[in-house]
């Protein structure tokens, strides 16, 4: 896996990749479609971001490139790399509890704030890493 070039794609297993860790300057694709909603996705080396129909999504800290990223009522998952550890940022239902795993290892149970958000942090090594954000 690499930086996703084209900025966001869809797969053909119906997920979206995005992001574009590789760019020191940043770069923005305004909507993309994808199963009826609309996209905009906003990386570079310094920061990923992506949202829905003008609604926030996904954001990384530094830049990341995200593969086969899925997102349910229940559950969000996809794959991450980047060249150093991160800290990501979801947008979930607010004050509820989720099960985090990264790489198949068990994360523990967070709760999301009043705005729904939920802050992770992912050690990056030298292949992507799965994470999986399922509510409770």
């Amino acid at each position: 896996m690499a930086a996703v070039s084209e900025l966001i794609r869809t797969e053909a297993d119906g997920t979206i990749s995005f992001g574009d860790y590789t760019l020191n300057e940043k770069a923005k694709l305004d909507n993309f479609e994808h199963k009826g909603d609309l996209y905009k996705v906003k990386t570079c080396n310094e920061i990923t971001k992506l949202e829905r129909n003008g609604a926030f999504v996904y954001e990384s800290v530094p830049g990341t490139a995200v593969h086969n990223f899925a997102a349910t009522a229940t559950e969000v998952s996809f794959s991450v790399e980047g060249t150093e550890d991160v800290q990501i940022t979801l947008e979930l239902e607010a004050e509820a509890e989720y099960e985090i795993t990264v790489d198949g290892m068990n994360a523990g149970k967070m709760k999301t704030n009043l705005g729904g958000k939920l802050s992770i942090s992912v050690e990056i090594d030298t292949k992507p890493v799965e994470v999986t954000v399922k509510k409770c």
